[in-house]
């Protein structure tokens, strides 16, 4: 697979599996699938509604975490606590806790609309 280096060194295959508008009850055999064929980034966000489904496909496949990248998003956090940056940590904690990692690879805000300056600084 080939990778592009981003500007931190990290290496992104240039190749990657979305799961948007997969259903969730379809989600992990998809991933299962497409890793099977060689997929290494996968890309899915907390909107798709499918997270959990990504990490088991991921868990089940047998490849090792640091051989894979995986993508997910930030849906626009609306802070009914008046603070945008917590709720965007909590959110992150979340989508990690959905997908059974430790980290990703790629965290990216799915939207700019409101107070998406608060998101990238919480981020």
């Amino acid at each position: 697979m080939k990778t592009v280096t981003l500007n931190n060194g990290v290496e992104m295959p240039i190749l990657g599996f979305g799961v948007f508008q997969i259903p969730e009850e379809e989600t992990q055999a998809a991933v299962e699938a497409a890793l099977a064929a060689g997929y290494r980034h996968l890309d899915t966000a907390a909107s798709y509604g499918n997270e959990a489904a990504v990490g088991a496909a991921i868990k089940a496949s047998g490849i090792a975490r640091d051989e894979l990248f995986v993508t997910t998003k930030l849906w626009i956090q609306h802070a009914p606590n008046g603070n945008v940056q917590d709720e965007t940590k909590r959110a992150f904690d979340n989508s990690l806790h959905r997908l059974g990692m430790d980290y990703v690879d790629l965290y990216l805000i799915h939207q700019p609309l409101g107070d998406y300056y608060s998101e990238w600084r919480a981020m």
